[in-house]
Parts: structure tokens; C-alpha cells; sequence
């Protein structure tokens, strides 16, 4: 079982790639190497091979990356489910999870939701995506302070909030403050419970 991402960035046109490409390229290649492992093609779209735990961790940790540019934004479905070919590439591959991260990624234009899972059972699905709706109320409004703070504290999770604001050059109290405004203990607790539900599927 392994979880694909496919994506698209959302206002790419308005930005020049050299803005957000490298940064992009920079974070999937701790995924391994190009294109068995991930892939950019059509200039704004991408594909990429995770592991199913990491799967919605991922995707968070991409808009978070594309929005600590101001006007950016991803629109990504995830498909979680068996590998049952391996092409040249991760976009030439196929099976159960890149059908349901395909499927899913091209209903979302019509649905308006930026980020949306499946996992071949459908409770877990309904579940999963509701709460997606309700975390995006807020993940979609991410200022670009937000968003750095969001994707520095995924990145150094044991890092203390006197770690975090030496980091950011800031102090104490507004890492506090900006934490609760990007509202990560709600991600956080997202998150965790996608691990309990991910292991059972």
C-alpha cells in the first residue's frame, strides 16, 4: 500500500516557476530521485510516491511551502491503495493508487476543495474529507507568516516555541501568537487521528 499525490499550483500563471519550483523540487527530494519517486510536468503540475502514513502529512507540508508565497496555492487528491505497475516514472506507473489520487484530484475543480483523500473504503473517506473541509476553512486563509510557521514546526516538531521564534528571528510570544492563528493544534490533531485511521486500512 502506498499513498500518491497529484497536484496542481494554484496561480502558478501570475508567478514566474523560478519563485516556487525549487523550493518544490528542493522538499520532494527526500522522497527519493526524479521521476521514479516524483515528477513536475505540464509546468505546474506534479505527481509524487509517499508512504501511506506520510500521505496527508505531505500534502500539508506542500501548502505550506506554496504559501509562504503570497497569491500561491496547491489544489491536491491523494489516492491511498496498491502499486501494481512501476513504469519509467511515477506518472507512467499504476494501480489502485494512482486511479483514486487521478479520480480524485480531477473532481476537485468542480467540487472547489482544494485538498481531498481516498482510500478505497468509503466511512473512512466521508470521514476523513469532512474534516479536510472543515481544516481547510482555515489552511486556505494561511497568511505567509502562517504558512512559515506552519511548515518550520512540521519540519522540528520536538523544536520549542524559544527554538521556533530564535529561528524566525521573532519573539516568543508572537510564535505563540502566530501558531494560534494558523490554528496548528487543530492540524496537529488532524493528523494524528489520520494515523490511527491509516493503519487500519
Amino acid at each position: 500500500m502506498i499513498a500518491i499525490i497529484t497536484g496542481d499550483i494554484i496561480n502558478s500563471e501570475n508567478y514566474p516557476s523560478s519563485q516556487w519550483i525549487d523550493m518544490l523540487k528542493t522538499y520532494f527530494n527526500q522522497f527519493g530521485a526524479s521521476p521514479m519517486n516524483w515528477e513536475i510536468y505540464r509546468g505546474d503540475e506534479f505527481q509524487l510516491k509517499v508512504t501511506k502514513q506520510n500521505a496527508l502529512f505531505t500534502a500539508i507540508r506542500i501548502k505550506a511551502i506554496l504559501k509562504t508565497i503570497k497569491g500561491l496555492d496547491v489544489r491536491m487528491g491523494i489516492g491511498i491503495g496498491l502499486e501494481t505497475y512501476i513504469g519509467s516514472g511515477v506518472t507512467e506507473s499504476n494501480g489502485p493508487a494512482y486511479q483514486r489520487s487521478g479520480r480524485n484530484f480531477e473532481s476537485l475543480k468542480d467540487s472547489k476543495v482544494n485538498l481531498s483523500i481516498a482510500t478505497g473504503v468509503a466511512q473512512y473517506d466521508r470521514t476523513l474529507n469532512l474534516m479536510l473541509q472543515l481544516a481547510l476553512d482555515f489552511m486556505d486563509d494561511w497568511s505567509v507568516v502562517s504558512a512559515e510557521i506552519v511548515a518550520l514546526v512540521l519540519d522540528h516538531p520536538d523544536d520549542s516555541q524559544k527554538e521556533i521564534a530564535q529561528k524566525l528571528g521573532i519573539k516568543q510570544s508572537a510564535v505563540s501568537q502566530r501558531l494560534k492563528r494558523a490554528r496548528l493544534d487543530l492540524v496537529l490533531d488532524l493528523l494524528n487521528y489520520y494515523k490511527e485511521i491509516i493503519t487500519e486500512i
